[in-house]
């Protein structure tokens, strides 16, 4: 499978955009440093990782030249299941970060409670993908980050 076989499918083109692509950074920055804070519960430290690795895993995919469908299902989904093709993560990773999109998904629609090992993984999870997306753009789209 490549990025490109999914066009039209779950991703569509677009020209890489610096400037989006640093706000999707920064944001995921701010996630990962709302993830760290200990006044509030579980799921929303939970939350903020979450919402941090998905911010880099879209920018991830934007460097690449694509985006999500928004409009059709599974975009997390896809997101996530692309990190192999956008920056070459391992399997073993995308497993673990598909299984947090799961638990997100049941604390969100089923109210389940995020236990503490579990917010941490995602905190962790989160801070070991934003290393690894800027080691891949700054080593393969470093112009991105010039603007």
């Amino acid at each position: 499978m490549s990025l490109e076989n999914l066009i039209g499918i779950s991703l569509e083109a677009i020209e890489p955009d610096g400037a989006t692509i640093a706000r999707l950074l920064a944001a995921a920055e701010r996630n990962i440093a709302d993830s760290h804070a200990e006044n509030v519960s579980n799921e929303t430290r939970f939350d903020a990782a979450y919402k941090a690795i998905m911010q880099l895993a879209n920018a991830a995919l934007q460097a690449n030249g694509y985006r999500t469908l928004t409009s059709k299902p599974g975009h997390h989904m896809t997101m996530i299941q692309v990190l192999n093709l956008t920056i070459g993560l391992d399997r073993n990773t995308i497993v673990v970060l598909d299984a947090l999109r799961k638990q997100r998904n049941e604390s969100d629609y089923f109210g389940d409670i995020i236990p503490a090992s579990t917010m941490a993984d995602c905190v962790s999870h989160a801070e070991n993908l934003n290393r690894d997306v800027m080691i891949w753009i700054k080593a393969n789209k470093p112009e991105l980050l010039e603007e």
